[in-house]
């Protein structure tokens, strides 16, 4: 039960991460690029950052559960799941090569999950 949790909560920092960067870019795309006078009152870039913040504490959370040989390789899963909302929110093309790249990291987090 307790890796159950230490898990769930590295997905959870993952999910947060990705959720921050979709932020940033949200930002940065509402603001018409780095117009740092802009950036620092983005209300999608001050929620980006937030994010960040609660990822970190999470992190350390899952670093004192997990040994970082594993907790930290995993988080490739956020390579994964940015696929998602690049495709769906920014219409991004996914290409064949970055489905292969999505397919080897699947494939190390399986790996590294085994051992």
């Amino acid at each position: 039960m307790d890796k159950t949790i230490s898990y769930l909560m590295l997905f959870g920092n993952i999910l947060l991460l990705v959720t921050g960067q979709v932020l940033f870019k949200i930002g940065l795309a509402r603001t018409g690029g780095l117009h740092w006078n802009k950036l620092a009152t983005s209300p999608a870039v001050i929620g980006g950052i937030a994010l960040y913040g609660v990822a970190t504490l999470l992190w350390f959370a899952v670093l004192s559960r997990l040994p970082l040989s594993v907790a930290y390789p995993l988080q490739a899963l956020a390579y994964v799941l940015a696929l998602l909302p690049a495709y769906f929110l920014f219409h991004e093309a996914i290409t064949w090569t970055k489905l292969l790249g999505v397919f080897v990291i699947l494939l190390g987090v399986v790996l590294l999950a085994r051992s």
